[in-house]
């Protein structure tokens, strides 16, 4: 019994908040007029290979000029927010999902056209958003993590 609570001790859960998503949070909320949810999560960081305390974001908006042009203008205005791409060169895949930070947290961010997660808060963010007429229903999943340096090569 006593070896089993010095294990349990060792390999000790992550604990997860949602403090590395409150800035994106607060611009998806103020700046962008989205309907979000935050949760806690652990993110699997390819640069550690562990598992590292963070959160997610689920959000949902409308636009009026179209899911692509919005997500250009959303990582301007994100840019003039005064966020920053992380110093990581790899944390763009693809240049669909895009890596910013913000003091103590790094967030990757996903635009997407339509529901693509099936998740509770998807859900829920999507019920809850009534998208005014001429315009078009689109979605940001965010996840965050704290700050990290680039990986080594």
């Amino acid at each position: 019994m006593v070896i089993a609570a010095l294990l349990a001790l060792m390999v000790a859960p992550l604990v997860a908040d949602t403090s590395h998503c409150e800035a994106a949070a607060r611009f998806l909320r103020n700046e962008r007029h989205m309907v979000v949810e935050v949760e806690v999560d652990t993110i699997d960081d390819w640069r550690t290979q562990k598992r590292v305390p963070g959160c997610r974001i689920t959000a949902a908006g409308g636009t009026e000029i179209g899911v692509g042009r919005e997500a250009v203008r959303f990582y301007e205005l994100l840019r003039a927010a005064k966020w920053v791409r992380t110093p990581e060169p790899r944390d763009s895949p693809n240049e669909g999902s895009l890596r910013f930070r913000w003091e103590q947290a790094d967030c990757l961010f996903n635009i997407n056209a339509e529901a693509l997660l099936g998740t509770d808060a998807e859900q829920r963010v999507n019920d809850t958003l009534r998208v005014p007429s001429g315009q078009t229903r689109y979605q940001i999943f965010v996840m965050c993590m704290p700050a990290m340096p680039a990986a080594p090569r």
